[in-house]
């Protein structure tokens, strides 16, 4: 298993979980963005740049993603290419993406997408609180704790 970060959005705090799992796991991890990000200097853990566009490194993900691989994204649309591969996704904010959801979790999307582009509404995601950090390292440690 390696796990691939969609790194364009990824938050700092969340960051630092994940890197202290992997640190403590050696587990080959790689970080996709079309900037570069600071990554500590390990052998199991890069980072790669990818051209500017809107989802370059969503495409980048997915050509490298295999079964078995752990992808971090908050981009529905790419956790369902991925999980079609036999992955497992997690999202910034704890939600686990799998075959058990991901149709469902698109849908969601596409229906909230239109309502948004409707004007009907307005808005994003809260920021990232200690709440979601809880939650996203609970679902990491699910994830991982399963994986190994």
């Amino acid at each position: 298993m390696k796990i691939l970060v969609d790194a364009d959005a990824f938050p700092n705090a969340l960051k630092e979980i994940l890197l202290r799992a992997v640190l403590k796991r050696e587990i080959t991890t790689v970080f996709i963005a079309n900037k570069k990000i600071s990554v500590p200097n390990q052998p199991y853990i890069s980072m790669e740049v990818v051209a500017q566009g809107p989802d370059e490194a969503d495409h980048r993900i997915a050509e490298l993603c295999e079964a078995g691989d752990l992808v971090i994204t908050a981009d529905i649309p790419l956790a369902d290419r991925i999980v079609s591969k036999g992955a497992v996704g997690l999202d910034p904010r704890g939600t686990i993406y799998d075959e058990n959801n991901i149709k469902h979790l698109l849908a969601m999307r596409n229906l909230m997408e239109e309502l948004r582009n409707n004007g009907e509404i307005t808005g994003g995601p809260s920021a990232i609180g200690a709440k979601t950090v809880r939650e996203f390292a609970d679902g990491l440690n699910t994830l991982l704790s399963k994986r190994r």
